[in-house]
């Protein structure tokens, strides 16, 4: 395995994060939210984060390359509440061809490169609770929670 990013185009980017926002929804819906509240959170972040559907020049969205093949997309960028030295993850995946066979870790060491090569001193991300495969692979990578948010149904 060679993984390597290769950035978005334009183009690629304008196609791309409107199908990756559904993604992110459907994640808020599963870990419980409301479908109208999760979608008006992820307008709102998407408007600050990619007005006009674009990202704003502290976001940057790669896709992740073995050889020919793409087999993945990483989104980093600075959010607005936290200092410069600090690169988030908003969004990774690896397509399911692929899935198991390494690539989410070589896109986060990627990832961890790129912020670092960026004056990157912290590379922060969220997971959502029933991700469990990908909360072991940030234990694994050294990733520490900051915060957890519970919530339990009354039904």
């Amino acid at each position: 395995m060679s993984l390597h990013l290769r950035g978005m185009s334009s183009e690629e980017a304008r196609t791309w994060l409107p199908a990756t926002m559904e993604a992110y929804i459907a994640q808020r819906v599963l870990s419980g939210e409301e479908p109208d509240a999760a979608r008006r959170q992820a307008d709102t972040q998407l408007e600050q984060i990619a007005p006009n559907g674009m990202p704003t020049s502290d976001h940057h969205f790669f896709w992740q390359v073995d050889g020919d093949d793409v087999v993945g997309a990483l989104w980093l960028g600075a959010p607005s509440d936290q200092a410069r030295a600090t690169w988030f993850v908003y969004f990774v995946v690896v397509h399911e061809p692929f899935r198991g066979r390494g690539y989410g870790r070589a896109a986060m060491l990627a990832a961890e490169q790129w912020s670092m090569e960026h004056d990157g001193q912290y590379l922060a991300l969220n997971v959502f609770g029933h991700n469990h495969v990908a909360r072991s692979l940030y234990d694994s990578l050294g990733f520490a929670p900051m915060a957890t948010l519970m919530r339990k149904a009354l039904s």
